[in-house]
């Protein structure tokens, strides 16, 4: 009687820690630019721009910009890509085609309502 109460309480547990995740979030990639996030040293004059890609995110309510951390570490996902997402301080965590990504928050701003 002992372990069949045990092993219940531990099943309870388990299930409550597997639904105490963060919720997706539904969005689209809108648009997508290339900007410059640091530089490349090629000598001791000689320096090459490095360029990231900047992506613009909407929601039902909000817009994100989000940038990748690293350049040239990550797929170009191309506009009208819908996306799932949860956010983690000023990082943004997506899943696109089935892949999962990481970029980090550098803007946000609420939608105007309709």
């Amino acid at each position: 009687m002992k372990s069949a109460l045990i092993a219940a309480a531990i099943v309870f547990l388990c299930a409550c820690v597997c639904v105490a995740g963060p919720p997706l979030t539904q969005g689209t990639i809108v648009s997508m630019q290339s900007v410059e996030c640091g530089q490349k040293h090629e000598g001791k004059k000689k320096s090459t721009a490095l360029l990231c890609q900047q992506y613009v995110v909407h929601t039902t309510s909000t817009e994100y910009q989000i940038r990748q951390q690293k350049p040239e570490e990550q797929d170009i996902l191309p506009a009208n890509t819908r996306i799932q997402f949860t956010l983690d301080k000023h990082k943004m965590k997506l899943k696109a085609n089935g892949k999962k990504y990481e970029y980090l928050v550098v803007g946000t701003s609420l939608l105007p309502s309709q």
